[in-house]
């Protein structure tokens, strides 16, 4: 197998994380490249190292045998290609139109949850989430999206993933689940409970306690930590 996948710090990089719990949720083996966020800047190692394997210059990058993918949606359409029989999106043609949909939202929206909530998955951040939660409409709306959105998917296909079995949507909501966590977001009682099958699953533990592990505080990836 000749597939390598190149990341960010585990802690904060959420695209990064999406194609890696698909992999490894899926058991797809492949080799990992971290290469850690110093700085975006074009001189610095993160930048020259990636823009060395793909000329936007970001992660996540998949290379298979000299070959770049990058984006985390080419990424999940390559590897289903790949290996057709890791159903990595559902089998029935409107449920993977569906699926296809909810990923391409998550891949160009929620911004306010995005911008408000960044992934830091060592941090526990309630008192934030509070805070946040009264002052910003754009979260409030984006979280009450999430909920029509998981909650109609759960019940036409029955769960315990959004479509039945894990597919690409899990994994591309996963890194959401971990926001909906760390700043404790009021979450109607299905909802938390399919985060927390998310946060459950075998591919996203192993992300979790690898990010745990890194012990790296990356002080532009902190709007509400100083140390």
């Amino acid at each position: 197998m000749s597939l390598q996948l190149y990341v960010g710090n585990k802690n904060y990089s959420s695209w990064s994380m999406r194609p890696w719990v698909l992999l490894t949720q899926a058991g797809i083996p492949f080799e990992e490249k971290m290469v850690r966020f110093d700085a975006f800047d074009a001189t610095s190692t993160f930048k020259t190292t990636v823009s060395a394997i793909n000329p936007v210059g970001k992660v996540p990058v998949l290379v298979d045998d000299g070959f770049a993918v990058w984006d985390t949606l080419a990424i999940a359409e390559y590897v289903a290609e790949r290996f057709p029989e890791k159903s990595l999106w559902p089998a029935d043609a409107k449920a993977r139109a569906r699926a296809r949909s909810v990923c391409a939202e998550m891949h160009s929206g929620f911004t306010a949850l995005r911008n408000h909530c960044p992934m830091n998955l060592e941090a526990s951040l309630p008192e934030i989430g509070r805070i946040v939660w009264r002052d910003q409409a754009g979260v409030r709306t984006d979280v009450a999206r999430l909920t029509a959105m998981w909650t109609g998917l759960l019940a036409e296909h029955g769960g315990p993933m959004l479509f039945g079995g894990f597919t690409v949507a899990d994994a591309y909501f996963a890194p959401v689940c971990t926001r909906l966590r760390t700043y404790a977001l009021p979450l109607e009682p299905q909802i938390q409970a399919y985060v927390d099958r998310v946060l459950a699953l075998p591919g996203v533990q192993a992300w979790t306690q690898q990010a745990l592990a890194e012990h790296d505080f990356i002080a532009f990836d902190e709007p509400y930590r100083a140390r």
